[in-house]
């Protein structure tokens, strides 16, 4: 059995890296069905699937401590989206630090600050070797590859994949190791709860 019970995981200066909690679903559903949001995530899905998706992260995180969870602005409690590292499968053993932020809350640095803390969590708590990041190259998705740079993340390589659906996609994937995490630039302060 998930508990729904928005756990602190970590928090940044202005943002809340939480579980998931029964009010942030049907924030969380309307955004993954915004077709602007899903573009380069296969596109909208139904409120069941995101259900689902959520239910995934919170199991996920009870299990190893990593998901893709919610993300909350500190300073009013308000629902943004999601950010988190967790498991892909094409690539197993890295561990994938995505982020998926309603459309309203784009352009303010939040996907680029909950992903910062979620790196600092991987590379100091989880002791992770690398992480990647992927998206699309064609049409490229330059939005998710800028807060990729701003990661100090760098290209790693294309590839051609497969999305949920079946869909064939071109993939590009960006990658960061934990020694090129810790000598770059200042990091986000993130502190574990």
């Amino acid at each position: 059995m998930v508990a729904w019970d928005g756990t602190e995981v970590l928090t940044t200066s202005r943002l809340r890296l939480r579980t998931f909690r029964p009010d942030d679903l049907p924030l969380y559903a309307a955004l993954n069905a915004d077709p602007v949001v899903t573009e380069f995530l296969g596109g909208p899905v139904s409120r069941d699937e995101s259900d689902s998706i959520a239910e995934y992260a919170q199991g996920l995180h009870a299990r190893e401590g990593i998901g893709l969870l919610a993300v909350e602005r500190a300073e009013d409690g308000v629902f943004l989206g999601m950010c988190g590292l967790h498991h892909v499968t094409d690539w197993y053993p890295d561990i994938e630090v995505a982020w998926r932020l309603a459309r309203r809350h784009w352009g303010h640095g939040y996907a680029t600050e909950a992903a910062a803390a979620w790196l600092r969590h991987g590379f100091t708590t989880l002791d992770l070797p690398r992480v990647i990041s992927i998206t699309d190259r064609d049409p490229p998705n330059v939005r998710s590859m800028a807060v990729m740079r701003r990661l100090g993340m760098v290209h790693d390589h294309d590839a051609d994949l497969v999305d949920e659906t079946g869909e064939p996609f071109a993939a590009v994937v960006y990658s960061i190791t934990a020694a090129q995490w810790r000598s770059g630039p200042g990091r986000t302060t993130a502190r574990p709860r």
